[in-house]
């Protein structure tokens, strides 16, 4: 790795424009503070969210009370199809459905396809493994095709992005173990923790100064206390011989950057179908700022189009 890494032009502007705002870092926050600031950034740098024939609030059951839900769809109305289901980042400790309602409704929108958003629970109020058994369960629900999701699932699609992309291939994972009503025909995980970023190479290279640092990694990491013996919590360890199609994408100047690596590597070596791409000279949450950084809306089309391709739909 050389020691000056490639970054945008539009790129360097924001990391500048963040450097200049000098608060006090995640770490040095309240978890109030924390979570406030997570919607704040979103809402400074993301693009306007897009209109939609429904943007509809639900909830399913879960294995602790009732999980709120949020569906996207283009069409008021459609036959029997693929339903994507999404879980947002923040490292199991901040982010809700607000967070990332911008970028549901570009999925949604690019995608036609619907994208439940599901909004599990946060630690350390609730760690782990709650998050994961509320993705799971919010995703067997979908898969069950419940009246009052009003669609039809023939397959489900998790996606996520950071934590969210952990819980998509732990999700992936458990329903392959124990399918649900119908299969996963395609997992996208993007910029993912799926092998311990401890010690990665990635991390130290970018620990400060690139949205995500090492300090916010050990934050998130201390708070949501994953097992890490256990596949739930870093599903490298998991069973990858009967992995889904799927796409994995990360960013170059990411400190997690080489977990994604890591786990799209494991998929090659396991014989599975995967694309995998990785977006140079962006950050860690290149989905979330695409309004402060515009390059980054062709990052989240060439992730689009790849699902496309993948789902046979191009």
């Amino acid at each position: 790795m050389t020691d000056t890494p490639f970054i945008r032009p539009d790129m360097k502007a924001f990391l500048e424009a963040i450097a200049a705002m000098a608060g006090p870092t995640l770490a040095e926050m309240t978890l109030e503070e924390a979570r406030a600031s997570y919607v704040a950034l979103h809402g400074m740098a993301d693009r306007p969210a897009r209109e939609l024939a429904v943007i509809r609030n639900l909830s399913c059951p879960g294995p602790a009370g009732d999980i709120p839900l949020r569906l996207y769809d283009a069409r008021e109305s459609r036959e029997a199809g693929p339903v994507i289901t999404f879980y947002h980042g923040g490292g199991f400790v901040i982010g809700d459905l607000d967070t990332h309602h911008n970028l549901c409704t570009e999925i949604a929108a690019l995608m036609d396809l619907p994208v439940v958003a599901v909004d599990y629970r946060l630690a350390p109020e609730h760690p782990f493994p709650a998050a994961i058994e509320d993705c799971e369960a919010a995703t067997r629900w979908v898969a069950s095709s419940p009246s009052e999701l009003g669609r039809t699932a023939s397959g489900v699609i998790p996606i996520g992005d950071s934590a969210g992309g952990n819980a998509t291939i732990v999700v992936s994972q458990l329903l392959g173990a124990k399918p649900a009503d119908v299969p996963v025909v395609l997992q996208v995980p993007i910029f993912p923790l799926a092998s311990d970023a401890v010690g990665s190479a990635s991390l130290e290279a970018f620990a400060e100064g690139f949205v995500l640092t090492k300090a916010s990694i050990e934050f998130f990491d201390t708070a949501y206390k994953a097992d890490r013996a256990d596949p739930r919590g870093f599903p490298i360890l998991g069973d990858h011989t009967a992995a889904p199609p799927t796409i994995v994408a990360t960013a170059s100047l990411d400190p997690i950057r080489d977990s994604g690596r890591d786990y799209a590597k494991a998929l090659v070596e396991a014989g599975r179908d995967v694309v995998y791409l990785e977006m140079e000279g962006v950050t860690h949450s290149f989905t979330n700022i695409r309004a402060a950084v515009p390059s980054t809306q062709g990052d989240l089309e060439r992730i689009i189009a790849a699902m496309k391709m993948m789902l046979g739909t191009a």
